[in-house]
């Protein structure tokens, strides 16, 4: 068991920073593991990663939740539409071509990353006058600020039925597609984005997870996961109180960084 003690402090980096942008951390820890641990299965690896998301997400939350930034009604809905991607997510990892799928998912994400550091992130304003928009949320944090925006339901669930599927296929979270598709697509300011998408994760990555442990695979895991899971569920306290300290755009700035990491990082190991 001791030598799986340095899995303690990578938890706590993994988990600061997963929370920090709402990303979860599996987008840090699947690719680490891949180069950790080359001769273990697909299988195996993305069942560690969704469960040391889920322990982050799930600390991570109860820090967001103590400072009044989750958006729950958003959040259950989004959840709704995570839980059969992520069952299907899981249950085709096996059966997926993984390397084609690594190398247009990898070209996506560096994509994405050009995007959102092209485009910085900014708060955007209401647009409740738009026919296309059903539904309008206010949200006051526990520092008195409100927060007012409003989004087409529709969309935000076709995106999370997409990311439920995508995150459980790759072990990679989902926070670092959903932060980004709630700020851009359905106006959510983004650390109300940043909450609510980790709020979401817990949920699908207790999905994902329990359909591998299931399946049995995730048996051949367990230890590494509980070292990883107590650094992530301290690493995501400090994250979340980080996240006090950074403007909404250089959250953003920073997903873009480690989407392009994670992207360049996928595209590799697919050639």
């Amino acid at each position: 068991m001791a030598h799986f003690l340095w899995l303690i402090p990578l938890g706590l980096i993994i988990g600061a920073y997963g929370t920090l942008i709402g990303a979860g951390g599996g987008f840090l820890l699947m690719p680490i593991l891949l180069l950790l641990y080359p001769h273990e299965s697909p299988e195996l690896l993305t069942s560690i990663s969704l469960a040391v998301v889920f322990f982050n997400a799930l600390s991570g939350s109860a820090a967001y939740a103590r400072m009044k930034r989750i958006d729950y009604r958003s959040g259950l809905l989004f959840s709704t539409a995570t839980v059969p991607g992520a069952i299907l997510g899981a249950l085709t990892t096996a059966y997926m071509p993984r390397r084609l799928f690594d190398g247009v998912f990898g070209l996506l994400m560096i994509a994405v990353s050009a995007y959102l550091l092209l485009r910085p992130g900014k708060e955007k304003e209401p647009e409740s006058n738009n026919l296309g928009y059903r539904i309008t949320r206010r949200i006051i944090d526990g520092d008195s600020v409100s927060h007012a925006y409003s989004y087409n339901p529709a969309v935000g669930v076709g995106l999370s039925l997409f990311v439920g599927y995508v995150s459980s296929l790759l072990g990679i979270g989902g926070g670092i597609i959903h932060v980004p598709a709630l700020v851009y697509f359905l106006n959510f300011p983004v650390h109300i984005a940043t909450a609510t998408s980790h709020f979401i994760l817990a949920i699908m990555a207790l999905t994902g997870t329990l359909v591998h442990i299931a399946t049995g695979i995730f048996s051949h895991g367990v230890r590494r996961t509980i070292f990883l899971a107590i650094g992530v569920l301290l690493g995501a306290q400090l994250g979340a109180r980080l996240s006090t300290r950074f403007h909404g755009k250089r959250i953003i700035q920073g997903l873009a960084i480690a989407l392009g990491f994670v992207g360049i990082r996928i595209l590799i190991m697919a050639l």
